[in-house]
């Protein structure tokens, strides 16, 4: 945005919001009610409103909101609960623990204001406002008082148009990629069956025996300062991704390095948190710097025996009967119709292999940049979907109607 365009703090251009105490009311008259839990966090969007009958009304049920009004939960602002009040839900109530912004229309646009909210500049704000160390949070005032850019009101809806746009493109990446995510479920399971009936009997085993390690992460108190990145909890998306975008740092002496630092190929998860975030988990990929992790995560190292890529070659060996050890080998022995399959597939193996940090240690110079999660998606997509030539119990067809 902008740096010509001045800065106003938000609660000079909203209004104020009507509040109300249901146990004032009826005690059988019911009302919509959005508590912060209502809130999903990854689309921003109000999702689980509850019927409550005013007789039965939380105490924190006491603000009035009407359609185009913004909520913003002032507790754990990292998480940044904030969602758009729609059209049906005008008249709803609101707990108390969401900042309710409702923008004066002859100088806020609604829309403007709500992606304002999202940004990282006024995430890392409140973040860095917040106070409570096991319950981090900010008040009214602190977001009243934050800055919002304003520029004229027809530019505001320009820029909203143009963000609300680019989030739709988003949405159906992310529709797209869930689409996906089926297929690769279809395909797994066609082949391997229900891991809970087990109905191809294969070999169970514990976890453990997969791994090198399981750790818990260090103790230590980080800060601003320091050498190492602490992987914390908020660093693990609710996608499997890992975000850099909020981090802290400490120093380990080199007897500690071994103990809590990541490298590529670990797993991290969340051994504790509010129930549904308890096992958010994560895969280090293709770290250029040495992070540490916190005592909140476990880190899994899996063995050498059980690398990602061994299990293609396992499947191509056992039900092709090749006798290649790498999937390289194994490639050039597998009937393709095109050489260009072939040459593809050869390529992929090619790659995992070169890139420092993902199967080996790899060739650092043959990098031309960092590797991101769309990498990460568009390998799976193609490692599942040459899978059919390394095995002979897939049925094709009933993995591409779906309906296993």
């Amino acid at each position: 945005m902008s740096s010509a365009w001045k800065k106003i703090a938000i609660g000079d251009v909203v209004d104020s919001v009507k509040t109300w105490n249901p146990l004032r009311s009826l005690r059988d008259d019911s009302f919509d009610y959005v508590d912060l839990s209502a809130i999903d966090q990854d689309s921003k969007t109000i999702i689980g409103v509850r019927k409550v009958v005013c007789g039965d009304a939380p105490s924190r049920a006491r603000q009035l909101v009407v359609k185009g009004d913004v909520l913003v939960s002032t507790v754990r602002p990292n998480l940044n609960g904030v969602a758009l009040v729609p059209e049906e839900l005008d008249g709803a109530t609101a707990s108390t623990g969401f900042c309710v912004l409702r923008p004066r229309k002859d100088f806020l646009d609604g829309t403007y204001l709500f992606h304002w909210v999202k940004s990282p500049n006024f995430i890392s704000d409140m973040v860095k406002k917040a106070t409570g160390a096991n319950y981090p949070a900010v008040s009214d005032r602190i977001i009243s008082e934050s800055q919002i850019p304003l520029p004229p009101l027809e530019e505001q809806r320009r820029i909203a148009e143009i963000l609300d746009r680019a989030q739709s493109l988003i949405s159906k990446r992310r529709e797209a990629i869930g689409q996906l995510d089926i297929l690769t479920k279809a395909i797994f399971l066609e082949m391997f069956g229900d891991p809970v009936t087990n109905p191809k009997e294969f070999t169970i085993r514990k976890i453990k025996d997969l791994l090198e390690s399981a750790s818990y992460g260090t103790s230590e108190k980080s800060s601003f300062e320091g050498k190492f990145p602490v992987l914390r909890m908020n660093n693990i998306t609710r996608t499997g991704e890992i975000d850099l975008t909020d981090l802290k740092y400490m120093d380990l002496a080199d007897s500690q390095k071994e103990r809590y630092l990541v490298r590529s190929g670990d797993v991290l998860f969340n051994r504790t948190n509010s129930a549904e975030l308890v096992g958010k988990t994560a895969i280090i990929r293709n770290i250029s710097n040495p992070m540490a992790f916190a005592g909140y995560l476990v880190r899994l190292r899996v063995n050498k025996e059980n690398d990602q890529f061994m299990l293609l070659e396992a499947i191509g060996s056992k039900y092709l009967g090749k006798d290649g050890q790498t999937l390289g080998t194994i490639c050039k022995q597998i009937s393709f119709p095109h050489s260009a399959l072939k040459e593809a597939l050869s390529k992929i193996y090619g790659f995992a292999s070169d890139y420092p940090g993902i199967r080996h240690g790899g060739n650092p110079d043959s990098a031309i940049r960092d590797i991101d999660m769309r990498e990460m998606v568009v390998m799976s997509i193609l490692l599942a979907g040459f899978t059919p030539y390394l095995t002979n119990q897939i049925n094709a067809d009933v993995v591409y109607r779906g309906e296993l």
